[in-house]
């Protein structure tokens, strides 16, 4: 439903602004978390339990390795199949979990920002019961002299929202998650899980022929779900590339499909119109150099075991190593929009910002693409310059994250499911229904919406995943207005029980999204004879509306349909 309030820089007879009701057919009640949170592909939850909650789903760090969640609380974000014990952070980031309330279906959290800087205690990741030992030190990379160091040219505020714009009027991108992974169909992380060697895992390369591997039709997908940008795992953490590296022969061209599969996939993907960015681990669980960790496959349970069997290792050509990739990256595909690294853990048998040389690898990046848009996942939070964007994941926001007193960019990154990777007997799926609500409230709270797709061994999108993603297009087709270029809702404006407000500043208008259709109608506060119209967005129909009818006489009265309308969400 539509509206028109008043413009500030005109009189009272002349300001108005125009809302729009979007109502959602059922409830969906989600996690929320107020502040910045910085997961890192977290570790993946064990094998999935059918009756769990289709939210349920783990708190990690980004893409397949946890963020820690604060040692403070554990956390249960969107609900899915269950988790193992979460490792802890060995060095928190700026912010800090802190457990609220439970909500009917789910546990909510917010994310408390903290003004010191961060920790340096660290602890061992209970998930992989390390065992405690001596700090690792990082070999031959001088370690950044103070957090105030520039990794940018300095770029004001209003250059900065200059260069994030397009991806901030965007909202709404696709992940995706291929490898090798996909023929065992049982979690990304299922190297890792099942502690196997390089050898055991050889037959998934041996055997990768995604032959059905279609990428205009998953950009014609993406495309038609309202999609405006899609990012794709160059490498995992399993270190298989999808491009023709010429720095090894573990790549997609020696496996028997035998192609460039990034380069398809970037040539239809701007054919349909859609920006692309390259999500790159910065974990290695193949290259000989990459030394063992705590989330290593081959992490040995006996501290003392460490350093035999690093013994020979040489994280410095490892370095070079991932140089040289990310050259490649941003040098042969074209304009590569987004960068996103994953991840770093810190601390005791962890790896940060001095083992990745996040600076040396940042500084490359923003010199080869110098509008391309980085994540958070350097372990370069207090360094100026060091992310544009902060990354929460699996959960949902509700509160706009601030760091420093300053509200920042920020994206979710989300699973249809409890995987990332294809998960052939995962069954906690969202509905799609939860899908746009989550959409909804990151917008609602001045975010982005990165939604991941797994496909299969043989290179296509699950039945699942195809239906969830036609729904969501269904409703975009009519009701994008309450998501492209909108944000958060000035604070004049309060959100009704049950509903979500976005706000389209160059537009000025309102778009109130019902989470419940009300029996008899809505009132809004304090909005008596700001609004010029109202009408839903699907149809383009009108709302009646009555100032002075509610609790004070400054609110206004919607009068809504009695039957809700025959979509899921109108708006």
């Amino acid at each position: 439903m539509a509206k028109t309030l008043k413009n500030k820089n005109q009189s009272d007879g002349q300001q108005k602004f125009l809302i729009a009701l979007v109502g959602l057919v059922s409830l969906i009640l989600v996690v929320s978390v107020a502040g910045v949170f910085r997961p890192s592909h977290g570790l993946p939850a064990q094998p999935s339990d059918p009756s769990a909650s289709a939210l349920a789903e783990q708190t990690r760090p980004r893409q397949d390795q946890p963020w820690p969640p604060s040692p403070q609380a554990d956390q249960q974000s969107l609900p899915s199949q269950q988790p193992p014990p979460q490792p802890k952070s060995p060095e928190l980031p700026p912010w800090q979990w802190q457990s609220q309330p439970q909500s009917p279906s789910l546990q909510q959290h917010t994310l408390q920002q903290l003004e010191s800087e961060p920790s340096n205690q660290s602890e061992p990741c209970s998930s992989l019961q390390p065992v405690q030992a001596q700090s690792r030190k990082p070999q031959s990379v001088q370690p950044l002299q103070s957090s105030s160091e520039s990794i940018l040219p300095r770029e004001t505020d209003a250059e900065k929202t200059a260069r994030l714009k397009w991806w901030a009027d965007a909202r709404f991108g696709l992940f995706i998650h291929f490898g090798l992974y996909a023929l065992p169909a049982r979690h990304e992380w299922v190297k890792n899980h099942e502690r196997l060697t390089n050898e055991q895992y050889q037959k998934y390369f041996d055997h990768f022929n995604p032959d059905l591997f279609n990428p205009r039709e998953w950009a014609r997908m993406a495309k038609a779900a309202g999609m405006k940008y899609a990012v794709i795992t160059s490498k995992h953490h399993e270190g298989f590339c999808l491009w023709d590296s010429k720095y090894t022969d573990y790549k997609v061209t020696s496996t028997p499909f035998g192609r460039d599969l990034l380069k398809e996939f970037v040539e239809a993907f701007r054919a349909e119109g859609l920006k692309v960015g390259f999500y790159y681990s910065l974990l290695d669980w193949h290259h000989p150099d990459y030394t063992i960790d705590r989330v290593h496959p081959l992490r040995p349970a006996n501290e003392a075991d460490y350093d035999r069997l690093n013994a020979g290792k040489d994280m410095n050509r490892y370095r070079q190593y991932m140089k040289d990739q990310v050259r490649e990256l941003l040098t042969n595909y074209g304009e590569i929009s987004i960068m996103w690294f994953d991840f770093s853990f810190p601390g005791k048998h962890g790896k940060g910002r001095d083992d990745w040389d996040s600076v040396g690898l940042l500084k490359l990046a923003r010199s080869l693409q110098p509008n391309i848009i980085v994540d958070d996942r350097l372990d370069l939070q207090d360094v100026e310059g060091g992310w544009d964007f902060t990354t929460p994941e699996q959960v949902v926001v509700t509160k706009w994250p601030e760091y420093k007193g300053k509200k920042i960019p920020w994206e979710t990154c989300q699973t249809f499911s409890g995987s990332w990777g294809y998960y052939r007997d995962e069954y906690t799926w969202k509905s799609p229904s939860q899908l746009i609500e989550l959409l909804i409230n990151s917008v609602s709270k001045g975010g982005n919406l990165l939604l991941n797709v797994g496909p299969t061994g043989r290179g296509t999108f699950d039945q699942r995943a195809r239906e969830r993603l036609k729904a969501m297009g269904d409703w975009m087709a009519v009701n994008s207005r309450s998501i492209y270029g909108c944000t958060e809702a000035p604070p004049e404006f309060v959100a009704p029980p049950n509903t979500l407000l976005t706000w389209n500043p160059e537009t000025r208008r309102l778009y109130v999204h019902l989470l419940s259709y009300p029996l008899n109608g809505l009132w809004l506060k304090g909005l008596a004879g700001k609004v010029e119209y109202v009408q839903f967005l699907h149809d383009a129909s009108e709302i009646g509306l009555q100032p002075g009818k509610g609790e004070e006489a400054s609110d206004l009265w919607l009068s809504l349909p009695v039957a809700k309308p025959p979509v899921e969400i109108p708006v």
